[in-house]
Parts: C-alpha cells; structure tokens; sequence
C-alpha cells in the first residue's frame, strides 16, 4: 500500500510540475515579448523579472511549516536545507542570472516564433552535460529525439534573416541569435547540476527541500540582475518608460508583474519535474513547449510562419512523440521484470536518494 501511494504521489508531483513548466514555457516568452513589442527596451529588467517573483515560493513554505508545528509542535524545523545544498543553490543561482540575461537579450531581438526554437538545441546541451554530470542513461528513443529537436533547431537557423523585425539592423538581430544559443547552452548546463545537487545533498530529498533550494536559485539570480539593472539605471527608467508604454501605464506595471508569477512557474516547475523525473525528461518537455509557444506567437503577434519553422516544429513534435514511446516501452519492460523489492528500493530513492 505505501508504495502504491508513494508511487501515485510521484505522478502527482510530476504532473503538477508539469502544468507549472507549460505555463511558464509557453507564457514567460509571450509576455516578455508584449513587453518589448509595445515599447519596452530594458533587458536587465527584463532578466530580473524571470526569477523576481521568487518570495511567492514562501506561501507553499510557510503552508507545510505550520503543518509540521501542528504535527511535531516547537520541536518541528523552519528549514531543511544544510550548507553543500545552499552554497550549490548560491552558484546555480548566480549562473541562472547570467542566463536570464542572455535569454531576455536574444527575445529582445528575435521574434518569439524564432528565439523558441532556437532554443530547442538547449535539449543537445543537457544530454551532453547530463551524461557528465550525473550519468543520464539514453535509449535509442531518447537519442532519436534529441537528434530530430537538434536538427529542428539548426533548421531554422539556416534561413533566419527574412524573419528580421522591421527597423532592426542585421548585426542586431545576429547577435540576439547568438546571445540566445548562449542562453540555451548555459541552461543546459544548468538542468543537470541542479540533479547533482540532488544528489550530492547529503540529507533526504524531499519536496519541500525542492521548494527551499528554488528559493535561494532565484534569490541569487535575481540579485546578480539587480545589479545589473542598477549599474544600467533600469530602476531610474521605469516610470518614464511606463508612462512611454504603448498599452498605457496601468497595463506596463501589470505586464511586469504577470512577467514574474509566470516566470517563477517556469523555474519551480523544471526543478519540481526533476525532482519526479529527471533531467532529460525536464529538457524534452521543455523542448516540445518551445514550437507551441510558436504557434501562440503567430496567432496572437502575427508573426511569420515560415516553411523552415513548419519542418522545425514537426520535427520537435517527432521527437517528443519518440522519446515518450520508449519511456512508455521502457517503463512495461521494467514492471515485468522488477521483483517488489527493487521496485521498494527504487521509490525510496526517488524520495531520499543517497
């Protein structure tokens, strides 16, 4: 019975931080992108914006805190977290900064439609790191769809200049191209030490020990952005600039703040699917919202729907498509021939891994 439970609890987590990575995917890039459209032009505000939302993260804290009280009372922990696992989160919160800063530079520049499959190449990136890091084993599903997102990305890479945005210069454009390659291959690097951190924790994982490591990530990252902003008098800038806005003032401040609650479903949503999952399955589902944020670009921005983001985005569809059907085969192969101990063995260590 308790490993029924603990496995439905898994899918449940899984799923939940699925719904939270689709949200964040699909929407963290169309609201960024409303912002830049309608006269917005700040990229460290923009970048600061991904991980601000982070103090939210305390709500579902301070909710299993006070459960805690009333189970084990004064005697119950405020927090889980030990030195190797905050200074872990410190590092991969200051990479993370730099990160939203390369991303928010490339959509500045680049059509949404296009900065979102360029991006898919991250998923070539956390294969490799994550073989080095922490040992992803592949299968021939999981190799085929990394290739099918691979080529879908470089596809759209070959014929990117009629997709310029009007009045912007060639060297502008090119260096949101590369700044956003940048973006998707430090990320990639990201996915999988946030896994060995994981690992390497010395402690039980647990989910709320999820929670407190995404709320130090985002604090350090969102600090190295504040910096940033002050250093380019972003913070000077921002009542000029909503008052500048295309969409009114009101509209400015409230696209900011649904820029950051969108942004923290992204990142609460990968390290939660990590958590359940793993790296790779983080970087596939990424990878296939990438092409429907695409899709919602044309629709609401009217952008260019060319016959090489047609090939990109089946070719993703492809490969998320192969990479589910051997999870799907690999899964019925393991359960016929698991004993219940080893399947006991594996959900423990799902929950408390070495």
């Amino acid at each position: 019975m308790n490993q029924n439970a603990n496995k439905k609890m898994k899918w449940a987590l899984l799923l939940l931080n699925a719904i939270f990575l689709t949200i964040g995917a699909c929407g963290g890039p169309m609201v960024m992108r409303l912002y830049f459209i309608h006269g917005g032009n700040r990229v460290w505000l923009s970048s600061w914006l991904e991980t601000g939302g982070w103090p939210i993260n305390f709500i579902p804290l301070l909710v299993t805190y006070f459960l805690r009280r009333g189970k084990e009372g004064p005697a119950a922990k405020l927090y889980f977290m030990r030195r190797p696992a905050f200074v872990a989160a410190t590092v991969i919160g200051i990479l993370t900064g730099l990160d939203d800063y390369l991303y928010a530079y490339g959509v500045a520049r680049l059509p949404v439609s296009t900065s979102s499959l360029v991006l898919a190449s991250q998923l070539a990136f956390t294969a490799v790191f994550a073989f080095l890091l922490v040992k992803q084993k592949f299968t021939p599903y999981s190799i085929n769809a990394i290739a099918l997102l691979t080529i879908g990305a470089g596809v759209l890479a070959l014929h990117t200049s009629s997709d310029r945005p009007e009045g912007e210069s060639s060297k502008e454009y090119f260096m949101g191209f590369f700044m956003t390659v940048a973006a998707a291959v430090l990320y990639g690097f990201i996915l999988p030490l946030v896994e060995m951190t994981y690992k390497k924790a010395r402690q039980a994982l647990t989910y709320t020990l999820v929670l407190e490591i995404q709320v130090v990530m985002c604090f350090f990252a969102t600090v190295f952005c504040t910096i940033g902003m002050a250093i380019n008098k972003d913070f000077e800038a921002i009542p000029r600039e909503a008052r500048e806005f295309g969409l009114g003032e009101t509209t400015y401040y409230v696209v900011l703040v649904c820029s950051g609650l969108v942004w923290q479903g992204f990142f609460l949503g990968a390290i939660g699917v990590i958590f359940a999952g793993s790296t790779l399955l983080c970087a596939i589902i990424i990878a296939v919202l990438l092409p429907m944020t695409e899709i919602l670009a044309v629709i609401f921005y009217k952008e260019k729907f060319t016959a090489e983001k047609g090939v990109s985005l089946v070719l993703s569809l492809w490969g998320f498509v192969s990479y589910f059907y051997g999870e799907l085969k690999h899964s019925k192969e393991k359960s016929e021939t698991q004993t219940p101990e080893t399947e006991m063995a594996v959900d423990i260590s799902v929950t408390a891994p070495s």
